[in-house]
């Protein structure tokens, strides 16, 4: 067996060894019942099980009540950018959009299908290296207001909810479960698994129940949260494994406890951008006071040390740190799998670059 790799990639994003290692037993034979985990029915009681604590775990880590619904549903973040409208966004209606990234700009934009869109607040101007402003006064008459609190590609993050007078709307699918937040004030939030979750295939959804008496249109069952926590979450197969894992991810995390995994995220954060900001050759992306807990990004000013710095953390088996395709440069994902450790490796190799 080949050796594993320090793993920093955005995502699919790395998972701690103990999950990795009971996903892999239950492959062969699921919990002693002569079953794998990829063939025990969706509606019977194993997998049953396995759904109804996934959805105590996601309450009891948000501190949320059962006036939420917890969803687990598929298509992934590009999918709630157009169900979300889908379900509040009347036609004549306008909602309100934060412009601090790729993603929150994908979002927005799939909501102009379904009705107004007014950009409250943008840092697109500045190339997202910073998050824009909370507005100040919000209208009472949006239908909601969406913003994503992490930016994966510009390395970006909100460090709380902001207070909001409409139905908050948050994509976390980047830094769900990395810091401690007040969950509650948001109506809805999601969180595609492959980041701080589990792996591909599933997607997080949690919504207020009185948001399902705001839905604006009638639709399908797949395309209404109504209908799909009607359904609970089993209007279709689900994807059984990508949520079993989710589980045992969701597990770890309750395990350690988000005290714990947020003092771990500050400190990686800090050592690797520490590092950087002193390092002659290289500097973070995004501006002090946004910088991101979860991506931390950041450019060579000397093509020589970008070569180097690529060449060496492949001697080191480091793997992951690429920049996004559309910016470039470097990108180390420190989710909560990834150890500090981890990230101590990698600023050696940042270390041993001289600059010129």
């Amino acid at each position: 067996m080949s050796q594993p790799k320090i793993y920093f990639g955005a995502g699919p994003a790395k998972l701690p060894q103990e999950v990795l290692a009971k996903a892999a037993e239950a492959i062969l034979d699921y919990n002693h019942t002569g079953l794998s985990i990829l063939e025990i029915p969706h509606r019977g009681k194993h997998f049953e099980e396995i759904l109804e604590e996934s959805k105590q775990l996601v309450k009891e880590l948000c501190g949320i009540g059962d006036d939420y619904e917890v969803l687990w549903l598929q298509g992934g973040g590009r999918h709630q950018f157009a169900m979300i409208p889908m379900n509040f966004l009347g036609e004549s209606a306008t909602a309100g959009y934060i412009d601090s990234g790729h993603w929150s700009a994908d979002a927005l934009n799939a909501a102009k299908y379904y009705g107004g869109v007014e950009v409250l607040a943008s840092s697109r101007e500045d190339h997202y290296t910073h998050l824009p402003h909370w507005p100040k006064a919000i209208r009472k008459d949006l239908a909601y207001v969406h913003f994503t609190t992490n930016n994966t590609i510009y390395g970006t993050q909100w460090p709380d909810m902001p207070e909001c007078p409409v139905p908050l709307i948050a994509d976390m699918s980047s830094d769900i479960f990395s810091v401690q937040r007040d969950y509650t004030k948001c109506a809805l939030f999601y969180a595609v698994a492959q980041k701080n979750i589990g792996p591909a295939g599933a997607t997080l959804v949690v919504v207020r129940k009185d948001m399902l008496d705001r839905i604006v249109r009638s639709l399908p069952d797949a395309l209404s949260y109504q209908g799909q926590a009607a359904a609970n979450s089993l209007l279709n197969t689900p994807p059984v494994f990508a949520i079993y894992t989710s589980m045992l991810m969701l597990r770890w995390i309750a395990a350690k406890g988000m005290e714990q995994i947020a003092q771990e995220n500050r400190a990686k954060a800090k050592l690797l951008y520490d590092c950087i900001e002193q390092h002659p050759a290289f500097y973070a992306v995004a501006q002090e006071g946004s910088r991101s807990l979860m991506n931390v990004v950041f450019r060579s000013t000397d093509e020589a040390a970008e070569r180097a710095l690529t060449a060496r953390s492949t001697e080191a088996n480091i793997e992951g740190i690429q920049g996004h395709r559309s910016v470039g440069g470097f990108r180390a994902s420190i989710y909560n799998a990834v150890t500090l450790a981890d990230v101590q490796q990698l600023v050696e190799v940042i270390n041993s670059i001289s600059g010129s």
